[in-house]
């Protein structure tokens, strides 16, 4: 993904084309990442305490939870709400940008299983 130059553009808004694309790539690398994914499908259209999230992620570690909830927050991805109680009680969902990109990581999944037949044959056949 390269900054495009547009006719008829001012500076200012070539500038500001330039600060979008280069946002756009700092996001992809964010959620690039098997744990945003799966932590992503897992929100779906639930709210989920931490434990929760924890439980029903296999594998994931309370530190990577952590970040990446931290991660897709500050990104607006993930809505993470404290409670006024003892103990404190936090809950996670996904603000609608996060449902935004849940449904490009369900067409990512489609995508994978309609060709999964033909990926592992390529595989197959190049690495023979």
């Amino acid at each position: 993904m390269g900054t495009k130059q547009v006719s008829g553009l001012s500076a200012e808004e070539q500038a500001d084309l330039g600060r979008a694309d280069s946002l756009a790539r700092e996001i992809f690398s964010d959620v690039a990442n098997k744990w945003a994914f799966l932590i992503i499908e897992t929100l779906g259209d639930d709210i989920l305490r931490f434990s929760e999230l924890r439980n029903r992620v296999d594998g994931i570690s309370h530190k990577m939870l952590t970040q990446n909830l931290r991660m897709l927050e500050r990104n607006g991805l993930v809505e993470r709400t404290v409670y006024p109680t003892v103990p404190p009680k936090v809950e996670y969902t996904l603000t609608p940008a996060g449902q935004g990109l849940r449904a490009t990581v369900d067409s990512m999944c489609a995508w994978t299983h309609k060709y999964f037949d033909h990926i592992e044959t390529a595989r197959q056949t190049f690495d023979n």
